[in-house]
C-alpha cells in the first residue's frame, strides 16, 4: 500500500510503499479516507511526545475516518505501531470506533476530533464547567483554542478571555475581551491581572512557559484577605515551553486546582464519549473548523506548513 512513512524521527515523512496490515485479535481493518495533522502527530514522529514508541519506519497518525469492510463510515482511533492513520489501509481496535453521522464530512471528522477533543474534556470533564462562569483560554489563536472558544460559549460560559499573539484572529471569535501576548510582559501580566480581579473560574492552558507563569503572578498579585476566587487551571498543551518556575507563595496566595487534561488524565471511555458528543454537535453546525485538505501524495511539502487556523487533513 501507499503510505506516508517516517523513516527518521523529526524529519517529515516520505510517500512511499509499506507493507499492507493484516488485522489481529480484537482489530478490524480500515480503508483511509482522511486523516488529521494534529500536534499529538508531530510530536509523536518526532519522538517529542511521552506516548511516542521511537519506532521506525512507521506510519503516521492517532485518529481519522475510513469505512470498513461492510461499508459503514467510522471515526477510529488508536492504530496500532507501525500503521498510523496516514495510509490506504490500517488496523485499529475495535472498542476505539465511533460511527459518523451523515452531518459531517470525512475531513471535517478528521480535523475536529482531536483539537476539539481536548477543549470539549479540558471544560466539561476536568474543569467541570458551570453555566455562567467565565473562561481564560490561553492559546486561542491556534484550531484548538479556537475550538474551545466555541466550546465554552456552547456549555454556557458567561465571559470568555482569548489570549494570544495573533490579535486578529482571537478578535474575529466570540470572546468578550483579547490578551495579546505580543505585548511586552508587564502589559501582559497587567491584562491579566485586570482580568483575575473581575474573576476567572477556568483556564484551558494550551501554550505553559513563560505565558503561564505570567498568569499565576498575575492571580497571585490580585491576593485579596478578603475575598478569593477559585480558579481550576487545566494543563492541555505546552506549546510556549516544557516547564515552568513556581514560587511556594504563589501558590498560598490563590485558591487554585492545577490539573492536566490528556490521555491518562482522563480514560478512554471519557474521551470516546466527548469524540461522540463533538461529532453530534459539529453535525447540527453547533461547532465550526477550517479545513485545508491535501492529497496524502503532498504529505512531505504538507508536513512543516504553519497552521493558520485551518486543520491540514489528509485525503486518501
Amino acid at each position: 500500500m501507499q503510505a506516508a512513512v517516517v523513516n527518521k524521527l523529526g524529519q517529515a515523512p516520505e510517500y512511499q510503499t509499506f507493507p499492507d496490515p493484516v488485522a489481529g485479535e480484537g482489530e478490524v481493518l480500515i480503508k483511509v479516507r482522511a486523516a488529521g495533522l494534529h500536534q499529538l502527530v508531530k510530536a509523536r514522529a518526532s519522538g517529542a511526545h511521552y506516548s511516542s514508541e521511537g519506532v521506525v519506519p512507521m506510519v503516521p497518525g492517532v485518529d481519522g475516518v475510513g469505512t470498513l469492510k461492510d461499508g459503514r463510515r467510522v471515526y477510529f482511533g488508536f492504530p496500532r505501531t507501525p500503521f498510523g492513520s496516514m495510509a490506504e489501509w490500517t488496523v485499529a481496535p475495535e472498542g476505539v470506533l465511533i460511527p459518523l453521522p451523515d452531518g459531517i464530512e470525512d475531513a471535517q471528522a478528521a480535523a475536529i476530533a482531536n483539537p476539539g477533543m481536548s477543549g470539549w474534556v479540558a471544560l466539561k470533564e476536568r474543569a467541570g464547567l458551570k453555566a455562567g462562569e467565565t473562561v481564560l483560554i490561553l492559546g486561542a489563536t491556534g484550531v484548538a483554542g479556537q475550538l474551545a472558544i466555541q466550546t465554552a460559549r456552547l456549555m454556557g460560559a458567561k465571559r470568555v478571555i482569548g489570549v494570544g499573539r495573533n490579535v486578529e484572529a482571537i478578535a474575529a471569535a466570540d470572546v468578550d475581551a483579547v490578551i495579546a501576548l505580543g505585548d511586552n510582559e508587564d502589559a501582559v501580566k497587567k491584562a491579566f491581572a485586570a482580568e483575575a480581579a473581575r474573576g476567572i473560574d477556568v483556564v484551558v492552558d494550551y501554550l505553559w512557559g513563560r505565558p503561564t507563569e505570567l498568569l499565576l503572578e498575575a492571580l497571585a498579585t490580585g491576593f485579596d484577605e478578603d475575598w478569593t476566587q477559585r480558579t481550576r487551571l487545566v494543563e492541555v498543551g505546552s506549546m510556549a515551553g516544557r516547564t515552568i518556575t513556581l514560587e511556594g507563595a504563589t501558590l498560598r496566595s490563590i485558591d487554585l486546582r492545577m490539573m492536566g487534561s490528556g490521555f491518562g488524565a482522563a480514560s478512554l471511555k471519557t474521551i470516546l464519549g466527548a469524540i461522540g458528543e463533538l461529532f453530534a454537535a459539529t453535525a447540527e453546525g453547533k461547532l465550526k473548523i477550517a479545513v485545508e485538505a491535501v492529497p496524502l501524495a503532498e504529505v512531505e511539502a504538507a508536513w512543516d506548513r504553519v497552521e493558520k487556523g485551518r486543520r491540514i487533513v489528509f485525503t486518501v
